[in-house]
């Protein structure tokens, strides 16, 4: 359904120039959405975010996916706002054993899964889904490192764009300062209708559109965005734990998605909005089902290689078991976490190196790193840097 323009254009001067900076119409859309042509895709999302949420209760241990699986989000999430780091760099950044990762693009990420965390302890803990939640996130998101001379935690106070070199050309410009705090308030309204009977994932998606369009901070708008799809479903738990996360979906169809949102704000196209990220639901959840299958079975299967090594079996059991929990680690690191020996721990390393399993990352004679190859092969698929 073509609605027309979802909002309204006030002309403001900035820089000296006239601005028309477009401030969004209140949540819900009017007229009302038609859900029923989409309700098959509906289903089809409803059904793949169930067998997700079912990971929490048939994987041996929830807590390993989760990890690595946030960070891959945090990774593709930066990515989008031009961040050139890998998963590897993450993951090396956080071992205090591995001095010389690029800072700048790996702080970055990092915040990101600071955020993601505080957030979701936030939420457990019984704090709303609220404007207030997410300026915490925003600080937390660009506490070290850039952008965190743009006002961590605060709404702006000068006027944004997207696209060009000024306001003047921008592709878009958000609302005004003056108008900011009106569209986060009726946001968070619309979060809380306790009686609006619109389904969960419809009103992350709308969520979704809508915070884009106020683009409330000086920077970082996006990946608050993409987590407020998390947050949403998980306060209202359609998910237990945190394993959906569509910046994958949206890195691959960046351009259909920016369309999209255009669109959906000069046209109010908001169903073909809806389809493409019920879509998106259901790619993202099936493929997060079909990584942890495939990262249960390559433990199963390396688990029996080890045992076949007999004696040796029991120091590099505990070790694989440490590269489960953290794919790159020290030999330090890896004798703390199994309580074995630094001898032992070597020693344990080295039935995995002779395996294949585990691969020496440095090339270095001392503070040597193992990775667990293929466990970060699969982690990578799709967080590859051109």
């Amino acid at each position: 359904m073509r609605r027309g323009l979802t909002g309204r254009y006030e002309v403001t001067s900035v820089g000296g120039e006239e601005v028309r900076a477009f401030v969004p119409a209140p949540l819900p859309p009017d007229p009302p959405l038609d859900l029923a042509p989409l309700q098959v895709q509906f289903e089809r999302a409803l059904l793949a975010l169930g067998r997700l949420d079912a990971l929490s209760t048939l994987l041996p241990d929830t807590g390993l996916f989760l990890y690595s699986y946030v960070r891959k989000e945090a990774v593709l999430s930066s990515q989008i706002e031009g961040t050139q780091s890998s998963l590897s760099d993450l993951l090396l950044f956080e071992i205090e054993e591995a001095p010389g990762v690029p800072l700048d693009e790996v702080v970055e990420v990092s915040n990101y899964v600071a955020a993601l965390e505080h957030g979701l302890a936030r939420l457990r803990g019984g704090f709303p889904l609220s404007t207030r939640l997410l300026r915490e996130i925003h600080e937390k998101l660009l506490a070290r490192g850039r952008g965190s001379e743009k006002a961590p935690g605060e709404f702006r106070r000068s006027q944004n764009w997207i696209g060009g070199t000024r306001p003047g050309d921008a592709r878009f410009v958000p609302p005004p300062v003056p108008a900011v705090l009106d569209c986060m308030s009726d946001l968070e309204r619309f979060l809380h209708d306790a009686k609006s009977a619109m389904p969960v994932l419809v009103r992350a998606a709308l969520a979704h559109v809508q915070f884009e369009t106020i683009h409330p901070f000086l920077d970082g708008n996006g990946r608050v965005g993409r987590l407020l799809i998390t947050f949403l479903l998980c306060h209202d738990g359609v998910i237990r734990e945190p394993l959906l996360y569509l910046s994958l979906y949206f890195k691959q169809h960046r351009e259909e998605y920016y369309e999209l949102l255009d669109r959906v704000r000069r046209e109010g196209v908001w169903e073909e909005w809806l389809a493409f990220f019920l879509a998106g639901v259901t790619q993202t959840a099936d493929g997060a089902v079909a990584t942890a299958q495939r990262l249960v079975e390559l433990f199963r299967i390396d688990g029996e290689r080890i045992q076949g090594e007999g004696k040796k079996a029991g120091s590099a059991l505990r070790v694989h078991q440490t590269l489960k929990e953290r794919p790159i680690a020290s030999l330090p690191e890896v004798a703390r976490r199994t309580g074995l020996s630094y001898p032992a721990a070597s020693s344990g390393m080295r039935v995995l190196e002779r395996l294949g399993i585990a691969r020496e990352m440095t090339g270095r004679r001392r503070d040597r790193l193992y990775g667990y190859e293929a466990y970060l092969a699969i982690l990578s698929e799709g967080t590859e840097l051109p």
